[in-house]
């Protein structure tokens, strides 16, 4: 099974700020103001796929499909959310909507404009590639020409040090508009590929250095 990445873009925050967010600027200030930092990173990256493109490049990205991946999801939010619930018994319906697994997409397509309808796909386990399977497979079948892949984690909230297993990872997201057609300039990826089986997001990134 092959793909091609025809366009990427990734949002990192620095080493000395893992709680570092993207400012948004092109998007309504009510709006972003309610947002986590996954979902300011999610909206950052698949905007990144526009900013460069054509005209043409633009309507076609606009209209893709967008699936969408975290380990993770809100967890900030959801961590919030428990600590009410233990506290004073109650969730405040505000907070709760912006909960939800499917928030970052979401408010991507609100932000940008995107009507084609996304989908929210939570790796089992913590495996990548069923989420890049997933996200590729309608590619792969023909029922579309291309969709864009995002991903995205945020910083784990520091009450989570003292969990058993616990693992600091770096916050990170990233967008990719995947194609079955061979384009000038796309990156081919082998998804048959021993290698590709236990990729980890991070490992993803360097297809683009």
């Amino acid at each position: 099974m092959t793909i091609y990445v025809t366009k990427f873009s990734k949002y990192i925050p620095s080493p000395e700020n893992p709680a570092e967010q993207p400012k948004l600027e092109y998007v309504d200030a009510l709006f972003r103001r309610r947002l986590s930092q996954l979902t300011r990173m999610t909206i950052e990256a698949v905007h990144g796929l526009i900013t460069e493109a054509s005209d043409e490049e633009k309507n076609s990205i606009l209209s893709s499909k967008l699936v969408f991946a975290s380990f993770r999801g809100e967890i900030a939010r959801q961590l919030k959310i428990n600590k009410g619930l233990v506290e004073d018994a109650d969730v405040m319906p505000a907070p709760f909507s912006l909960s939800v697994f499917n928030t970052p997409p979401a408010a991507a397509t609100i932000a940008l404009g995107m009507k084609a309808g996304y989908t929210a796909i939570y790796p089992s386990e913590d495996n990548f590639y069923s989420a890049l399977l997933a996200a590729a497979s309608s590619v792969i079948s023909g029922s579309e020409k291309q969709v864009i892949f995002a991903y995205a984690d945020e910083k784990i909230p520091e009450e989570y040090k003292d969990c058993k297993n616990y693992i600091e990872e770096s916050p990170l997201a990233f967008a990719c508009l995947i194609s079955g057609e061979k384009s000038k300039g796309a990156i081919k990826i082998n998804l048959s590929d021993e290698r590709i089986l236990r990729i980890k997001p991070e490992d993803f990134l360097s297809f683009f250095r």
